[in-house]
């Protein structure tokens, strides 16, 4: 069983992100191609978002009539129960204010559980919703942080990571499946974080973070107290990431960028300690895992922004054919117990994730949800293209474009540089309800992944270490730079957007590059790293040393961290400036978009400012996404076309 939720993405954000809560709808825009339809966000945002049970869960019911799911159609993620004969998901959920999102059915009857945090704190609980509709928190306390790990193997328990003891760590806790009683399997000392659980329930792999760029595993036995073991001894900086155990708990599949730039996969044995090749590729592993028998293997692959995931059988050592999907990446896979079947989403740059089932024997699939609203014409929708231009000192900076249609050297277009979270996340391919919006009202987006982004090897990683709004910035610049070299771009409105880190590098860029773009919209940006470092929840626990490594510790770096702070420099700021924030956000606090938005207002410069009170660090609500889209859209009309 492998930890199914990050305990922390290190400033990673850039879903359909948000904006101005008082925001007017934008008027539709005359300025795409005259063949090509133009759609409001809301007819964007009606689309309905479709995702899976828990990896490593229980995604059918018992009686393998439904698979448990997540969805929006309320217009706030609610826990569902989809038919698989087809028809309505029945609501099982019925949350008004923060999602909550399905985790698994229980082995032997219809309860389920579900995962809900307070309005975007971050702060989640697990919950169980009884047959008869009853709702218990199985995880209560003001600042308790908890997930779901996974079953034992007979169903009889199921174990949940917390940090209700030490608000820095996260202990493994056994439930009783019939009477929810609880005790403790494992006691985190504090310097580790859970990564894995063997499905006998007998070994627990943890995480110890030495650096950014170095970390070791270690094995527990939680039948017989004793120390960790060491399972990566090694020289040098090397990371390894536990993906999950083999069905029958002897080996644990690790990945790692030991032997090279990308991760690849190898296969520990328990007993003998031996190391064997299992995933060997150009690009990094992102994950693998068995199915519940062993016979079937499911990895994937990040290949330039795309995820190239394998079904293998491993008893023909075939690739599983799939008849009856359309154009798409399958992703989240997820088997019935008696492995006759299995779940999965389908989605491509023009088709948001639909949930499908296929029979393993014949690989016939069916799909049970539409998630598109069928106001829009797919066909309208714009396909990605993976480019690349030069950054600094000739290193080529990945992006993912996308290039409106009718935009030419006769009617050139304006365009944005987006910029994504993190700081080591990754602008991907795939389908964005806010990106498509603004294709579809005329403008570029160019998804740069800077030096310091994620899936093109370590050493481009890592380029960014200890110099964040530098080089990595420049980067950014060079994006808009390329976007005016195109014959197809209006050279004189071209913009800067990102969210989270990209809000940062967006913030960053108008104050530090003050001629680079002709407006920014900063959504949920961290604009006083003093401020952010040192205000960490402290859930985060051992992952600090990571982020510390790589941003630098506020303890020794503070004055680093002030020259590179946008907060600080706001005089440099004298272009157009829209920020979103979020009330209830744990990581970028509201204090700091405040005292952003006063300074470059005290410049003289417009400055749109929305703030979301029922949300965090990212957005839940639908009629959020909406408002926020229109305030994009609106603020880019207004100061950026011409």
């Amino acid at each position: 069983m492998r930890t199914t939720a990050c305990l922390v993405s290190v400033l990673a954000l850039m879903a359909d992100l948000p904006v101005a809560a008082n925001a007017q709808p934008a008027p539709p825009s005359t300025s795409a191609s005259p063949a090509t339809p133009t759609y409001t966000a809301a007819q964007f945002f009606d689309t309905t978002s479709y995702g899976l049970a828990y990896g490593g869960a229980k995604a059918f019911s018992p009686d393998g009539k439904s698979v448990l799911i997540s969805s929006d159609k309320t217009g706030v993620f609610n826990t569902y129960a989809l038919p698989i004969a087809g028809g309505d998901p029945v609501q099982l959920t019925t949350s008004t204010t923060s999602s909550a999102g399905a985790v698994s059915y229980f082995p032997d009857d219809a309860r389920v559980l579900f995962t809900q945090d307070g309005g975007g704190d971050e702060l989640n609980h697990l919950f169980v919703r009884a047959v008869d509709g009853t709702v218990t928190d199985l995880t209560p306390g003001d600042k308790v942080k908890a997930d779901f790990l996974g079953w034992s193997r007979d169903g009889k328990s199921f174990y949940v990571m917390s940090n209700g003891r030490d608000a820095a760590a996260f202990d493994i806790i056994a439930y009783d499946t019939d009477t929810y009683a609880h005790r403790m399997v494992f006691e985190n000392p504090g310097d580790f974080s859970p990564a894995a659980l063997s499905p006998d329930g007998r070994w627990l792999v943890l995480d110890k973070s030495l650096s950014s760029a170095n970390n070791d595993l270690y094995l527990v036995d939680l039948t017989t107290p004793g120390e960790p073991k060491l399972l990566t001894p090694h020289e040098g900086d090397v990371s390894y990431a536990a993906f999950d155990f083999t069905p029958d708990s002897a080996a644990v599949l690790i990945g790692t960028d030991q032997n090279g730039e990308f991760q690849q996969a190898i296969r520990h044995e328990l007993v003998t300690g031996e190391n064997t090749p299992l995933i060997q590729a150009d690009w990094d592993v992102s994950f693998v895992f068995y199915s519940p028998s062993g016979r079937y293997r499911v990895s994937g692959l990040n290949a330039d922004a795309k995820t190239e995931l394998t079904l293998l059988d491993t008893t023909t050592d075939r690739p599983v054919a799939l008849s009856g999907l359309p154009d798409g990446d399958i992703a989240n896979v997820r088997f019935s117990d008696d492995e006759k079947r299995i779940a999965f989403t389908l989605a491509s740059d023009t088709s948001p994730s639909d949930i499908f089932v296929a029979d393993l024997a014949s690989g016939q699939a069916m799909r049970l949800t539409h998630a598109l609203n069928p106001a829009i014409d797919e066909d309208v929708l714009v396909e990605a293209t993976i480019v690349r231009y030069p950054g600094e000192d000739g290193v080529m900076i990945p992006a993912v474009l996308y290039k409106p249609r009718g935009a030419s050297a006769a009617s050139p277009a304006p365009a944005l540089v987006l910029v994504h979270g993190g700081p080591g996340g990754q602008t991907r391919r795939g389908y964005s309800a806010m990106v498509q919006h603004l294709v579809n009202h005329g403008y570029a987006v160019l998804g740069a992944n800077n030096r310091g982004s994620s899936g093109y090897g370590k050493t481009f990683f890592h380029m960014d270490d200890k110099k964040h709004g530098e080089a990595d910035l420049r980067d950014i610049v060079a994006g808009g730079e390329w976007l005016r070299q195109q014959d197809w771009v209006a050279d004189d409105q071209v913009a800067v957007m990102g969210g989270s880190y990209g809000g940062y590098m967006t913030a960053a860029a108008l104050a530090f590059h003050p001629d680079a773009f002709a407006a920014g919209v900063d959504i949920f940006g961290v604009t006083n790293w003093v401020r952010t470092l040192e205000s960490i929840p402290a859930w985060w626990g051992a992952n600090r040393i990571a982020l510390y490594d790589e941003m630098g510790d506020p303890a020794t770096d503070a004055e680093r961290h002030r020259r590179i702070s946008p907060l600080f420099h706001t005089e440099g700021i004298d272009k157009p400036l829209l920020v979103v924030q979020g009330e209830n956000d744990p990581r970028v606090l509201k204090v700091e978009s405040d005292e952003l938005v006063a300074a470059v207002r005290a410049n003289g410069v417009p400055v749109d400012y929305v703030v979301f009170p029922n949300e965090g660090h990212g957005f839940t609500r639908r009629d959020n996404r909406i408002t926020a889209q229109n305030a994009y859209l609106a603020f880019l009309d207004k100061y950026v076309r011409k």
